[in-house]
């Protein structure tokens, strides 16, 4: 890949998006952040900005809002996909969610668009206790969620950007598909554990049911999109389905990934946790 044309990054301003802008940034590689508040503006929702957006650059980072398992995520992709394409932007980085129906049906659109992908298929996001939902729970001292002892194997956000990154700007990724995992599996119980002790203080899991986390969702007043989501990862995903570990980021990066207890220690220090 030339150091002239900018990466689109979709999702530019979100967890792994923002990451993946600063490595391209440090290394002298132009970007363009495709968000709602971007210049050139780029929403999933209005079709209209897609071409715009695109005009100019040479490989485009896929990560879809609000998060590639909502219903109808696959054919929004591979139309997103298939008109970069005919646009002449064929390299595509996209990241995909582990056991989503929707995800994996992204993952064939994508393929089948004529592109040169690289499928990033990534567990659940280790940064989900530090900038999403729970941090408030975490705060508090008590997380209640309908997940009882199945395992997670947690990927650092900071792996996948990295692979992101090689994957953007290294050869030999072009019809790869990596499934980025943690070195481990722990329950979310087993996670706020390792949170509580990196930062000392006494924080309780709770395991509820899925009515009681729908009614608490309700009082968070997400948008419709995010609480149906909540729900399906939560109640769908979570079923042991995902309790395995693979070597993805040993293979696109060369090395292990990065351990919960690490990432719950580095975080801890920010204070976010602090009540």
């Amino acid at each position: 890949m030339t150091n002239t044309k900018p990466v689109l990054i979709l999702g530019g301003t979100g967890k792994t998006g923002r990451r993946l802008a600063e490595r391209l940034t440090s290394q002298g590689i132009p970007v363009r952040i495709g968000s709602r508040s971007g210049s050139p503006r780029f929403d999933w929702e209005v079709p209209a900005t897609w071409e715009p957006a695109m005009q100019g650059v040479g490989a485009v980072y896929i990560s879809y809002y609000p998060d590639i398992a909502v219903p109808g995520a696959a054919e929004t992709v591979g139309a997103f996909a298939r008109l970069a394409v005919a646009n002449g932007v064929t390299r595509m980085v996209l990241l995909s969610g582990r056991g989503e129906t929707e995800a994996q049906r992204a993952e064939e659109m994508v393929k089948a668009s004529g592109a040169d992908w690289t499928i990033l298929r990534c567990a659940w996001f280790s940064q989900n206790f530090s900038e999403g939902f729970l941090v408030e729970s975490l705060r508090q001292g008590e997380v209640a969620l309908p997940v009882g002892p199945v395992g997670e194997p947690f990927v650092d956000v900071d792996d996948i950007a990295d692979a992101s990154f090689v994957a953007l700007t290294e050869p030999g990724h072009v019809g790869q598909l990596y499934e980025l995992t943690g070195p481990r599996l722990l329950s979310f119980a087993d996670a706020v554990a390792e949170i509580a002790k990196a930062t000392g203080r006494g924080i309780r899991y709770i395991k509820i049911s899925h009515d009681e986390f729908t009614a608490a969702t309700a009082a968070y007043e997400l948008p419709p999109e995010i609480a149906w989501l909540l729900n399906e990862l939560f109640t769908e995903v979570l079923d042991g389905r995902n309790e395995t570990l693979t070597d993805g980021v040993q293979r696109v990066l060369g090395r292990a990934p990065k351990d919960f207890s690490a990432y719950a220690n580095e975080t801890a220090a920010t204070g976010i946790w602090s009540n």
